[in-house]
């Protein structure tokens, strides 16, 4: 059995069109600060319909998978809160777009946020006990909470797509790690709604207290070892909750000599700046966000290195939290380098504040029985070609 099992390879994808969150405050009659700074977003990923969690998953996963992958992918898991269907799966559609071996399992996972880390930890499990084979974990979400609402500038769209192996090129994960389940409402869909209800302020309250019930576990199994994590990367529905959760954890009851987690919080909190690069112009992912969070850490941090300890906040409302860590691999920048960053998201179109809202008016049109999408001619990856007695099809340009 193998004991260093983590992300071999990683990617994300983000829809081609953003809007301004500057530009959508002064259509809503709002102050721009309260998004811009109290919010701390910059820009919201907006999806086009010919779009969906399916197309978004397969375009991260088409940047990492190879031959040999398509091969030694044992589990193919789905991680969303934004699936449309009740009974398929949208982990079946991707094995088959990205040509997987028959032999592989393919199922979806659900949890509010959590649902990637949970896809993640299944996978984990997997290949410790079968150290030869691998497991591709999608998790792609679309955030939606209706358009003049107080939730519409925490929406957005993406997804992240990983390779967990035995050999892993970017982040060896520990076995040991660190959970909270707690029947709570603070963030739920019912099924007869196509947008989230959310009890915000208690939401945020609940994030922070799961985040500091999880790290007092972790101070009480792992004591001093905790002073080697050189930074957290967190699930991030609006970037400044992350932020929110350090000030929590710095006025919180812990073990830790006080000037030791100050300094810790101080050297976290500079870290973060680069974690939240991504996430201030993507918007909320969902079961994506964490792994954007990570992405971003990793990119754009100039003095992380291979071998350093790095933290992962998971949070999925309703609840259920984990914390676990994870040593970076020698050699991970360069793996990282071979995918989505910066540069992608530069090269996005912004559309206007009534073009974004057609565009969230569209989404309706994947309820209709029979349609056929028409996409720009200059798109390249996979998408929604056509949906034909309720059935979804697939293509690739």
């Amino acid at each position: 059995m193998s004991n260093k099992v983590g992300i071999d390879k990683i990617a994300f994808y983000s829809p081609d069109y953003y809007i301004d969150m500057v530009e959508l405050a002064h259509a809503r009659d709002t102050d721009p600060n309260k998004y811009t700074i109290g919010l701390q977003q910059d820009k919201m990923s907006v999806i086009p319909v010919w779009e969906d969690i399916v197309s978004m998953g397969a375009n991260a996963a088409l940047q990492i998978i190879d031959d040999k992958d398509r091969e030694s992918i044992d589990q193919v898991i789905f991680a969303t809160e934004s699936s449309f269907d009740y009974s398929k799966s949208a982990a079946t559609y991707i094995h088959n777009m990205l040509g997987i071996h028959s032999g592989a399992k393919s199922f979806e996972v659900k949890q509010a946020c959590y649902g990637g880390t949970a896809g993640l930890m299944a996978g984990f499990d997997y290949v410790r006990a079968n150290p030869e084979r691998r497991v591709l974990v999608v998790a792609a979400d679309i955030a939606r909470y209706g358009l003049h609402t107080s939730g519409e500038p925490t929406q957005g769209a993406g997804a992240v797509a990983m390779i967990i192996s035995s050999e892993p090129k970017i982040l060896s994960i520990d076995a040991q790690s660190f959970s909270r389940t707690d029947d709570q409402y603070d963030f739920w869909r019912p099924s007869h709604s196509p947008v989230a209800l959310v009890d915000g302020h208690f939401s945020n309250q609940l994030y922070a207290d799961s985040f500091i019930n999880v790290f007092q576990q972790a101070e009480e199994a792992l004591g001093t070892d905790l002073n080697q994590v050189k930074a957290l990367a967190f699930h991030l529905p609006y970037t400044k909750m992350a932020k929110k959760a350090l000030t929590a954890l710095s006025d919180a009851e812990t073990k830790m000599d006080e000037k030791m987690r100050a300094r810790l919080i101080e050297d976290w909190q500079e870290q973060l700046n680069a974690a939240i690069v991504y996430g201030k112009q993507v918007g909320n992912t969902y079961t994506a966000s964490l792994y954007i969070s990570l992405m971003s850490l990793l990119k754009e941090s100039d003095s992380l290195k291979a071998g350093d300890k790095i933290g992962l906040f998971s949070y999925g409302s309703g609840s259920v939290s984990e914390l676990f860590f994870g040593n970076l691999v020698e050699g991970y920048q360069e793996q990282l380098e071979k995918v989505s960053g910066q540069k992608d998201l530069d090269e996005r179109l912004q559309i206007s504040i009534p073009d974004y809202e057609k565009y969230f008016g569209d989404r309706d049109l994947e309820y209709e029985a029979n349609i056929d999408f028409e996409i720009p001619t200059d798109y390249v990856g996979f998408y929604l070609a056509k949906i034909d007695e309720h059935r979804r099809y697939y293509d690739f340009k």
